[in-house]
């Protein structure tokens, strides 16, 4: 199944680079795109259980999804993962 989600905090390429590459990590998820634009991720996944596994992953660095609570500490780790995006990239 394909999804797009609408996530919070993403500022640049970095965010990007680092949720593609943790995403891609997740056996059940592939072809993943993030765009900054939109402020959207699209990702295929098989189980409603893997979709479950993705947005916890957003939320643990600091992309939680739109309309979801996002506190500091979020926002914060948020900066965090768009720093390691950066050196990654």
């Amino acid at each position: 199944m394909k999804v797009t989600l609408n996530i919070q905090n993403l500022k640049c390429g970095g965010c990007a680079n680092t949720i593609t590459t943790r995403l891609s990590t997740l056996d059940t998820i592939d072809n993943v795109l993030v765009s900054n634009e939109n402020d959207t991720v699209t990702f295929n996944y098989k189980e409603d259980k893997d979709l479950t596994k993705a947005t916890d992953l957003l939320s643990k660095l600091g992309y939680p999804i739109a309309g979801e609570n996002n506190p500091l500490t979020k926002k914060a780790k948020s900066f965090v993962s768009c720093a390691v995006g950066r050196m990654n990239n």
